[in-house]
């Protein structure tokens, strides 16, 4: 279930603007989801072998290029369907607990 979690949750930081990997790794950190560079980098790879991220080597002022990622328009769609099945399954939970 965590594998599924950490996925959507980095689909949904790339929803909003391209990141790079320390700047991802740092976001979920804030968020309290601790994940380390040894599951993110696997995990980034995987959704850009599947066509829903690619990514863009910008320059970095405190050292070597970034490689920044973004959403695909396949991501997108897929970041669609992976809300539609959060939003039914917070309902479901809801509903047990009530």
């Amino acid at each position: 279930m965590r594998k599924g979690m950490l996925e959507y949750c980095v689909m949904l930081l790339l929803r909003k603007e391209a990141c790079y990997a320390s700047s991802i790794i740092s976001r979920l950190k804030e968020a309290e989801l601790i994940v380390v560079e040894g599951t993110l980098y696997p995990l980034l790879t995987r959704l850009k072998n599947d066509g829903l991220l690619s990514y863009q080597w910008q320059e970095s002022t405190q050292g070597p290029p970034r490689k920044y990622y973004s959403l695909t328009e396949k991501g997108h769609e897929f970041l669609s369907q992976l809300d539609a099945a959060w939003n039914e399954l917070v309902t479901t939970v809801s509903l047990i607990k009530n």
